[in-house]
C-alpha cells in the first residue's frame, strides 16, 4: 500500500468519531481535543476555523476542510459570539464555567448542538491518532487544507451527509468507510495539486520513474530490493534512478526503503497477535535479529521496548475514555 492508504489501514488510524452538528446563529466552539486529523464539511451556513496564532480558514457548503495536528483552535460562525462549549482531549464537552455537558446538547443519534433547525449545520469527523506509517505524511500536510467537494473523485460528501442521520444495521461501519473515502479523496487532491506543494515521496511528483519505484517499495516491502533491482524494474540505470529518486524524495532509495520497513514494523508490533519473527518476515528482514538492529538504529529503542510503550499508552488512553 502507499502512504495515503497506509495512513488509514494501521491499527492506530481507525475508529474515527463523527457527528452532525446543528447550531443556532451566533456560536463559537473551543476545540482542544488534540486530534491528529479532523474533517469538517458544512451542510448549511459557513464554518470558520481559526488557530490561536491567527491562521484561519473559512469553509462553505460544498467544501471540506482538513485540520491537522494537535494545536488548539476556535471554530465559529461569529468570532465575537460567546463560547458555547469546549472539547477536551478525552472528547468531553464543557460549558465555559467548567460544567461537564453530557446530554444537554444531544439532538439524537450522531447529532449534537443547540438547534436541530439551526443556521449552521455541518458534519465533523476526527481521527484521534494515526499510525507510524502515517506520521510522515502527517508532518507534510498543511495545518489547514480547504478543497471543493467537486474535486473529489466520488460523491462522498453528499453520501456521508445522508448516511449520518440513518440508523440502518451496520451504519457505524458504513460511516467509518465513508469517512475513510473522504479523507483519502482530500489527500489525493492535495498530493496531485502542485499549489499545495505535496512532497515527492507522497506520490513521486511528476516523475514517472520515481512513482514506479515508490509503488514497488510500498506494495512489496518484503522484496529484497536493491538500487539495481529497482532500476531494472523502472527501466533505467542505477545512476539515473538514484539521482532522480533522491531529487524527488529527499533521500536515497535504500534509506527510504529502510524507513518504510521500520514504520510498517512499528504498526505491526502494536497488534496483539504479532510476533517479532512474523513482523520481520512481512517487512523484508531475514531474521528478528536483523529487524531489531535496524529498528533500534532508526527508532532508538528495541522492538520490544516500542511495543511495551505503545501498548501501555493505549491502555492509559482507554482507561481515561472508558
Amino acid at each position: 500500500m502507499d502512504l495515503t492508504s497506509a495512513l488509514l489501514a494501521g491499527p492506530r488510524a481507525q475508529r474515527a468519531f463523527a457527528l452532525k452538528v446543528c447550531l443556532a446563529s451566533g456560536w463559537r466552539l473551543r476545540i482542544q481535543d488534540e486530534a491528529a486529523l479532523c474533517l469538517v464539511t458544512p451542510m448549511r451556513g459557513e464554518v470558520t476555523v481559526r488557530f490561536d496564532d491567527g491562521e484561519t480558514a473559512r469553509v462553505g457548503v460544498g467544501e471540506v476542510v482538513l485540520v491537522r495536528g494537535n494545536d488548539h483552535y476556535d471554530t465559529y460562525d461569529d468570532p465575537d459570539a460567546p463560547q458555547l462549549a469546549a472539547i477536551d482531549p478525552n472528547g468531553q464537552c464543557f460549558a465555559p464555567d467548567g460544567t461537564l455537558l453530557k446530554d444537554q446538547l444531544s439532538l439524537g443519534v450522531r447529532t449534537w448542538g443547540d438547534d436541530p433547525d439551526g443556521q449552521s449545520v455541518f458534519v465533523t469527523a476526527s481521527y484521534a491518532e494515526t499510525n507510524e506509517v502515517g506520521s510522515r505524511l502527517m508532518l507534510a500536510l498543511p495545518r489547514l487544507l480547504v478543497i471543493s467537494a467537486d474535486r473529489l473523485e466520488w460523491p462522498v460528501v453528499s453520501m456521508l451527509q445522508a448516511e449520518m442521520i440513518r440508523t440502518a444495521p451496520g451504519q457505524d461501519v458504513v460511516i467509518d468507510r465513508l469517512l475513510d473515502l473522504l479523507l483519502m479523496g482530500v489527500l489525493r487532491v492535495w498530493a496531485q495539486d502542485s499549489t499545495h506543494e505535496a512532497p515527492g515521496w507522497a506520490g513521486g511528483g511528476d516523475d514517472e520513474i520515481v512513482r514506479a519505484a515508490l509503488a514497488a517499495i510500498h506494495h512489496n516491502p518484503a522484496e529484497a530490493w536493491t538500487v539495481a533491482s529497482l532500476a531494472r524494474f523502472t527501466g533505467v540505470s542505477r545512476a539515473v534512478l538514484a539521482r532522480r529518486f533522491a531529487d524527488a524524495v529527499g533521500e536515497p532509495p535504500m534509506a527510504y526503503l529502510t524507513r518504510w520497513r521500520i514504520q510498517l514494523a512499528a504498526d505491526l508490533l502494536v497488534e496483539e497477535s504479532s510476533t517479532l519473527q512474523r513482523v520481520a518476515r512481512e517487512v523484508g528482514y531475514a531474521s528478528p535479529f536483523g529487524l531489531s538492529a535496524a529498528f533500534k538504529r532508526i527508532k532508538g529503542m528495541s522492538p520490544q521496548q516500542f511495543r511495551d510503550r505503545a501498548r501501555a499508552e493505549r491502555a492509559a488512553r482507554d482507561a481515561q475514555t472508558g
